[in-house]
């Protein structure tokens, strides 16, 4: 074994951290991902910062938390000036490439203001996430009345699919992500009920086999040092996955729903309208769970077998032996759990994250195969990766904290008293419902190991989970006078997580403290009375000193 040289950043999308077998699920065997954990180190308790993907993914990117790079929803741009972990990562040496989804919108006013041009190297870095573009692909080419949810969705995916003669004017919809019947008609995966049906597809032409093979592209033809996020669409909706997955799971091997009526009918005004979304009344209903899950699960499956084909290939080719394996999620899938679809609230199955690191290093050979249940959170990445490139991690401006020191056994925990995670729903119907301003259309989250407290903008009472007594989250305690001092304690919490000095980036600590004693030699003498009263190398410059007087200078008018 060698010290990482590269680092592999591998993302799902809307992967649940107790969908995978090293995590407790009783029927998806994930062997791979099983196997990675074995490598490496499990973590058991890491935290997203915002339940939806963009503003997740941004977070993970900057190392920031959304209140601080300001990408609090899909579609809402990354500001142009903020850092991501491939600007970090370029300055100590290392390269930073992207295969696959990143959801990322580029702040097109911000750049136009500063005379980035896009097709210029720094323009395309700044209007990709600070990555070098091996292949984007964030995935999604839906088409309504209004045109395409984004153009550029599955753009080389399609060509690719073209090129192998799947005829269609997008066969991303027709064939990837959708079934067919005996008249050849498409069943589209958008609609739940056809999630029971095999995606129209030869399974190696499907989303993840075709990523792990660009993947493996890209490692091929590079060298190091470098990270690649190697960034992936499944298990994220359409829920449609081909044959052999579609068959490997049916009602039988779906979990009962983490629900209680008593939760439903005594719900907090903002959690109840989340419920009562569509998608959440959807999958509130017992046969789309048992059309979706399955789906869901076949997905992951499939996804752990494309795993055992990249690690297969990165063990014969020596590519293991020098590269930090990082896996993990934006976010997780209700599934129905709490009367909720998706994934915008604060339970653990959204906010929860699988997070697997696996360091090549000597030095990680004493917590190989362990489980960590230290509070991490995804902004803790960015610094690992700077520190395991041989930098030094720039704190003023990341928020995370390195693992590092967990990973390599100097240290069981990040040190961190409480995880926070953001959603700003102001853009969804669920502010229409709620009638809110897009001001107070903001809910914060903040989770020790004991306790988790739920902070709803607009006036409205708390939420809070004993995590210890009610790990599975359906007894909200909010309203209860036995937890005041909880409630006080949690949110002072928030209160100290507010007043941080997160916007203070373009000075480090250090420099704040120099700056306290260099301007003493510039010249500048407050509060002194007697020339005597202050040393004389600092006025040196003020004493001696002789000049005309101005009217020997500036003689009147006659």
């Amino acid at each position: 074994m060698a010290k990482a040289k590269n680092i592999l950043f591998i993302m799902f999308d809307q992967l649940r951290w107790d969908y995978l077998g090293c995590y407790g699920h009783p029927h998806l065997e994930t062997p791979n991902i099983d196997r990675l954990a074995a490598m490496g180190v499990r973590f058991d308790r890491a935290y997203i910062q915002s339940p939806i993907c963009g503003s997740s993914r941004m977070s993970t990117y900057t190392g920031r938390y959304v209140h601080s790079h300001g990408a609090s929803f899909n579609g809402v741009p990354l500001k142009v000036g903020e850092m991501t972990m491939g600007d970090h990562l370029r300055k100590v040496g290392m390269d930073c490439w992207l295969v696959g989804k990143t959801h990322m919108r580029a702040d097109a006013e911000g750049m136009a203001r500063l005379g980035l041009a896009p097709d210029s190297i720094i323009g395309a870095r700044v209007a990709e996430c600070g990555f070098d573009v091996f292949e984007r692909d964030d995935g999604m080419l839906p088409e309504g009345p209004d045109g395409y949810y984004d153009p550029d969705g599955a753009k080389e995916y399609n060509k690719w699919l073209k090129a192998k003669g799947y005829e269609s004017d997008n066969p991303w919809h027709d064939f990837a992500n959708s079934g067919l019947d005996e008249e050849g008609n498409v069943l589209s995966g958008w609609f739940l009920k056809n999630s029971r049906e095999a995606a129209n597809i030869h399974e190696p032409d499907s989303e993840t086999p075709y990523l792990t093979g660009r993947g493996m592209q890209f490692m091929e033809q590079t060298e190091g040092p470098w990270c690649c996020h190697l960034s992936f669409i499944k298990p994220h909706w359409p829920y449609v996955v081909p044959e052999p997955y579609a068959s490997m799971y049916g009602p039988e091997h779906v979990l009962p729903p983490v629900r209680t009526d008593a939760e439903r009918q005594n719900a907090h005004p903002v959690f109840k309208a989340f419920m009562d979304t569509k998608v959440g009344q959807a999958f509130s209903r017992d046969e789309v769970r048992e059309a979706v899950i399955p789906a869901y699960m076949g997905l992951i499956k499939q996804a752990d077998d494309q795993m055992g084909r990249l690690f297969d290939w990165m063990d014969k080719t020596g590519r293991m032996d020098d590269t930090m394996i990082v896996l993990t999620s934006d976010h997780g899938d209700f599934l129905g759990d709490h009367w909720l679809g998706e994934k915008t609230f604060f339970h653990d199955a959204s906010t929860r994250m699988p997070l697997i690191i696996y360091d090549p290093s000597p030095d990680a050979d004493a917590t190989r195969g362990t489980a960590c249940d230290a509070l991490v959170e995804s902004i803790d990445l960015a610094p690992t990766f700077v520190e395991i490139a041989g930098g030094e991690v720039p704190d003023h401006i990341l928020e995370g904290r390195s693992l590092l020191p967990i990973l390599r056994g100097q240290a069981r925990d990040t040190g961190r008293e409480y995880a926070i995670c953001e959603w700003d729903y102001s853009a969804t119907g669920v502010a229409t419902a709620l009638n809110a301003d897009p001001r107070d259309a903001l809910l914060f989250m903040v989770a020790t190991k004991e306790w988790k407290l739920i902070h709803a903008q607009g006036g409205y009472r708390p939420m809070l989970f004993d995590l210890q007594n009610d790990p599975q989250e359906l007894v909200d305690l909010g309203e209860s006078d036995e937890h005041a001092e909880v409630i006080e304690r949690l949110y002072s919490y928030l209160h100290d997580w507010t007043c941080r000095p997160s916007q203070r980036t373009t000075r480090s600590r250090q420099q704040l403290i120099d700056m306290r004693t260099k301007s003493g030699g510039k010249g500048i003498v407050l509060g002194v009375y007697d020339e005597d009263e202050t040393p004389l190398n600092l006025t040196v410059k003020y004493r001696d000193r002789k000049a005309m007087p101005w009217r020997d200078i500036r003689k009147p008018d006659a």
